[in-house]
């Protein structure tokens, strides 16, 4: 599976009624909730790194994907416009670019 078959997923999932998918009662809940899952995931993903669990990082690295996409649903950001982002920094050391941020987005 790509990320552009897991966005389409996650956008018919958007599209169905919240008594039959949890994606689409989560994104109901709003832009804020499904950050806040998102961030929960994440948290996850980073407790089983640190205890060294490639199983289990596996599986809570999918639910971070996943809930990232549900994120940017929320929001109507594409997936496309954060490959343009990855794609625009291409070639550029990530500490100049980094650097070349403004203090308030680092």
């Amino acid at each position: 599976m790509t990320l552009d078959e897991l966005e389409r997923i996650v956008a018919a999932r958007a599209k169905a009624s919240p008594d039959d998918s949890w994606t689409a009662k989560l994104l109901a809940k709003g832009p804020e909730k499904t950050a806040e899952k998102f961030g929960e995931e994440a948290i996850e993903a980073i407790i089983e790194a640190v205890k060294g669990d490639r199983k289990k990082l596996t599986s809570e690295a999918a639910d971070v994907l996943f809930h990232l996409l549900v994120m940017l649903q929320s929001r109507d950001v594409p997936l496309s416009d954060v490959m343009d982002e990855l794609a625009r920094r291409q070639g550029t050391s990530g500490l100049v670019e980094k650097s070349s941020r403004t203090e308030g987005t680092k």
